[in-house]
């Protein structure tokens, strides 16, 4: 029963992946473009949280802890130069 729902659980967040790209594709305005990559991110770290528990390689918890931060810190980056003008 578990693996049925962790399986659902990965389907549901690779949709949630493909709407999102669909959103930053055909975004109306730039910030829009931007929160569906904010969300893209976010759904990405936790699909390489999922792979990691599905493939048991604790080591890929890194790589999602380095992306998120990374993410974030562009994420910032972008909102202050929006915030400054444009």
């Amino acid at each position: 029963m578990a693996e049925i729902i962790f399986n659902a659980a990965g389907i549901l967040a690779l949709l949630g992946l493909a709407l999102a790209f669909y959103r930053m594709a055909v975004g109306p305005h730039a910030v829009d473009r931007i929160v569906a990559l904010d969300n893209m991110t976010i759904i990405s770290v936790s699909l390489i949280v999922f792979f990691t528990a599905f493939l048991g390689r604790i080591i890929y918890i890194d790589v999602a802890l380095v992306y998120a931060l990374i993410s974030f810190i562009g994420i910032i980056a972008i909102a202050r130069y929006f915030e400054r003008g444009l």
